[in-house]
């Protein structure tokens, strides 16, 4: 389940790798389409934790694929029910994370049941990491990863070790769209906000 290994570097008389150039025109009126190479980067870039996943027209985001532990299906299945209240009770309680969405899975292809946990999000895969740990401590909610294979004991203050387990457990995308490119979810809810103060402003004018 771990991702895949870095490219060895070319011996001499090779010919080096090529290197694929990521996407830098940011204009959100034209979609755009990137396939990604199957380590999940274009160029090797060390991050605080491991390579850097880039920005691409959807964003940044994961698939992280962990198998459960026996006789966990429904304790997963309730921490959705929690997350569910959790926001209704706080619709900011998840903010930090700045999230589009989030998408959770059970699956089972005959090795045993999965889950998977697929999210887009606004800021760099460790960071992703390093705010979902805080807002687990100061909210006391634990997470659904508990309920996983492999995850650490001491995840609450651990966080190379939670890194360490969401690197392994990724499976990068090999292809993103995105209808409106780079658009984050601030400039979402602030153009929406928008539109409704201008809907208001028409209908005083009738």
């Amino acid at each position: 389940m771990a991702t895949q290994p870095l490219p060895n570097k070319p011996k001499r008389g090779q010919n080096k790798p090529q290197i694929v150039e990521k996407p830098t025109t940011k204009d959100w009126v034209k979609p755009q389409a990137i396939a990604i190479p199957k380590e999940g980067y274009f160029q090797l870039e060390k991050g605080r934790y491991g390579p850097v996943f880039p920005q691409t027209p959807a964003c940044y985001g994961f698939s992280v694929v962990g198998k459960v532990k026996p006789g966990r299906e429904q304790a997963i299945r309730d921490y959705g029910k929690n997350i569910e209240e959790a926001v209704k009770a706080d619709p900011s309680v998840l903010a930090p994370l700045k999230l589009h969405y989030l998408r959770w899975v059970l699956f089972d292809v005959g090795s045993g049941l999965h889950f998977m946990y697929q999210g887009i999000f606004d800021t760099d895969f460790d960071k992703y990491i390093e705010d979902a740990i805080e807002i687990f401590n100061q909210s006391g909610i634990t997470t659904v990863f508990t309920n996983l294979e492999g995850w650490p004991s001491d995840w609450r203050t651990n966080v190379p070790a939670v890194a360490k387990f969401f690197r392994e457990h990724q499976f990068p995308s090999f292809l993103e769209y995105g209808e409106y490119p780079f658009v984050s979810a601030d400039e979402v809810k602030k153009a929406l906000t928008l539109k409704a103060a201008f809907s208001s402003m028409l209908d005083q004018m009738q």
